[in-house]
């Protein structure tokens, strides 16, 4: 449960950084500040259900696209959050190309990244506890037998 929310956080904060980086830099990318939020949650959402979603039928129907499966989610995804919010609109080829591309690589990164550095802060405190859980254990020990 605690690994499932993790990476939920984590996906919500690479989302948001990539929903913020395309409004920054792409002109036609229109990111309203009042449905931030919102936007940045149906977007992780539609990002969780697609991927997986893309993948199967990839697979089943066209196993020649399955590396672009990561850009079609993020594009159907940004589809679905500026059809289902009014916090998001993207006009223009170039915008909706620029900005597929943009956050699909600023979350694949960021999720790795972020993931990474939690998963190894996660892990070295885990393995201190048991040693110091062992060094405790070695010294009840050593008193039992006295």
């Amino acid at each position: 449960m605690i690994r499932f929310l993790l990476n939920v956080g984590v996906s919500f904060v690479s989302s948001a950084v990539g929903l913020l980086v395309c409004a920054w830099l792409i002109d036609g990318f229109d990111l309203r500040a009042q449905g931030f939020f919102i936007a940045v949650a149906i977007f992780t959402a539609m990002q969780a259900v697609m991927g997986p979603f893309v993948f199967n039928m990839a697979r089943k129907y066209a196993s020649a696209v399955l590396g672009g499966i990561g850009l079609v989610s993020t594009l159907l995804s940004l589809i679905i959050t500026s059809v289902v919010g009014s916090s998001l609109s993207i006009s223009g080829a170039a915008a909706w190309i620029s900005s597929t591309v943009l956050i699909w690589l600023i979350t694949a990164l960021g999720t790795w990244g972020i993931g990474f550095l939690v998963i190894t802060k996660w892990w070295e405190a885990r393995r201190s506890a048991k040693a110091k859980d062992q060094a405790i254990e070695d010294a009840l020990d050593r008193r039992a037998k006295k």
